[in-house]
């Protein structure tokens, strides 16, 4: 989604130009607030699910009975199932984000994984999937060729087919939307690779895991976060991914 709005160029000639629209959106779980995410509007009820799912809120999305968008812009009310219950005091965005807490190195590593194990024989991608991805990703990129300002996210099959893209001006955004979709259609993200536009974060690590999806590959650089992150979760993850070059920093390939 973007906007028109004035601005004026270096030899001050008035123009328009398209900036990516950024607006928050509140999550609350059965009447109590979670977390607020700052996002890209679209795809808001994929967004929310992959969120509950990748943060380790719920178990599956079976726990959601209803997602209301329309009560009250830029909220998303989620409902649960009666059988489901959560511990509302631990529902604190910053426990699960290396970015933002206060939990820092192996010790952030250590927490996740003990939420979500490392994955067990995952599945391996061939180079040629890795080679073609990168291109087929900025060819689905249609916010980002008006206003060059947002982070895109796909998931492939082994093939190199792509199964799904999402665009926001937060990678991590752009991921949940993934997952939240992925999950809410049939495809198995133990079965899929995760290419994102940018650079890649222990927060999109940790994520990926939560989901189970083997491998990560990014265009950008990894953190070593992500590295350490990725040994121990027994994930593959790639950066630097400029065919015919890339870098495989953690795990392998087929």
């Amino acid at each position: 989604m973007d906007k028109p709005v004035p601005a004026i160029d270096a030899s001050g000639k008035s123009k328009t130009e398209h900036v990516v629209v950024e607006e928050p959106l509140q999550i609350t779980l059965d009447g109590h607030p979670i977390s607020v995410v700052m996002r890209t509007p679209g795809h808001d009820e994929d967004l929310v699910r992959g969120f509950l799912i990748s943060e380790g809120i719920l178990p599956s999305l079976e726990a959601i009975r209803r997602i209301d968008l329309d009560s009250k812009a830029n909220h998303a009310l989620v409902f649960l199932t009666d059988d489901i219950q959560v511990d509302l005091a631990k529902l604190t965005r910053h426990v699960f984000s290396a970015s933002s807490c206060g939990i820092c190195g192996k010790a952030s590593i250590d927490a996740i994984t003990g939420n979500f194990p490392p994955l067990e024989n995952p599945l391996r991608f061939p180079k040629e999937a890795l080679l073609t991805a990168p291109d087929t990703l900025r060819a689905a990129q249609e916010t980002f060729d008006t206003t060059g300002g947002l982070h895109a996210a796909a998931l492939f099959d082994a093939s190199g087919k792509m199964l799904a893209v999402r665009e926001d001006i937060g990678r991590h955004n752009a991921v949940d939307k993934l997952i939240g979709h992925a999950l809410s259609n049939r495809i198995d993200p133990a079965a899929t690779m995760l290419l994102v536009s940018g650079r890649v974060s222990f927060e999109i690590m940790q994520k990926s895991l939560a989901a189970r999806i083997p491998l990560v590959a990014a265009i950008s650089a990894p953190s070593s976060l992500a590295v350490d992150f990725a040994e121990k979760a027994n994930q593959t993850l790639v950066a630097f991914l400029r065919p015919p070059k890339f870098n495989v920093y953690a795990g392998r390939l087929a």
